[in-house]
């Protein structure tokens, strides 16, 4: 397979916009850690990400607020400003024969160890894992651009994912960034 070393932005333009149409669960409380658990266990790869409510003043940071785990057919989200950071999930985070991937993920792991400590294993950084492929880009848009053939919306990237209820918008957005980076490992990993 051939890829660009970095997409052009008027081909990127011209690509259809996709978004994850599979289920979606909304784990808010205690009552679906389980199921989510029980499905996630049996996974071999993950696709992997987390929201923060954006800050706009300097120094003010968040805790995390949202993690995304991606199957081809199924993204699960899990509410830890609700929540928290699940045992169980945590669980699922260090299992090494679980591989999840993803993009800028160590920020993502600070965070998460934050809510609760563990030792991630069998993650796999996408913009390390490219360079196998002779791609420079680094943006979970451009990979998606530059593998899969499709644009994904970043609409939904600075909205707060602390509200009270998380728009149908909010919930497309984060299953999709989890979905497309299970789908681009899929993708690279085949084709070696």
């Amino acid at each position: 397979m051939n890829f660009y070393e970095k997409i052009p932005s008027e081909i990127l333009q011209e690509l259809a916009v996709k978004k994850f149409e599979g289920k979606i669960y909304l784990i808010d409380n205690n009552n679906n850690i389980n199921f989510a658990f029980n499905s996630l266990k049996k996974e071999t790869i993950l696709g992997f990400d987390t929201e923060t409510k954006p800050a706009f003043k300097k120094g003010v940071y968040n805790k995390v607020s949202l993690l995304q785990l991606s199957t081809k057919n199924e993204a699960f989200l899990f509410r830890l400003n609700k929540i928290g950071l699940p045992k169980q999930i945590a669980q699922i985070l260090a299992d090494y024969s679980i591989i999840k991937t993803g993009v800028a993920i160590n920020d993502d792991l600070k965070g998460l160890k934050k809510l609760r400590n563990f030792i991630p294993g069998g993650f796999i950084e996408l913009q390390k894992y490219t360079d196998n492929f002779g791609i420079e880009d680094n943006s979970l848009k451009k990979i998606t651009g530059n593998v899969l053939g499709f644009r994904i919306s970043k609409g939904a990237r600075l909205t707060n994912w602390e509200n009270k209820t998380l728009t149908d918008i909010q919930l497309k957005y984060a299953a999709t960034d989890a979905w497309v980076a299970y789908e681009i490992y899929k993708k690279l990993s085949n084709s070696l």
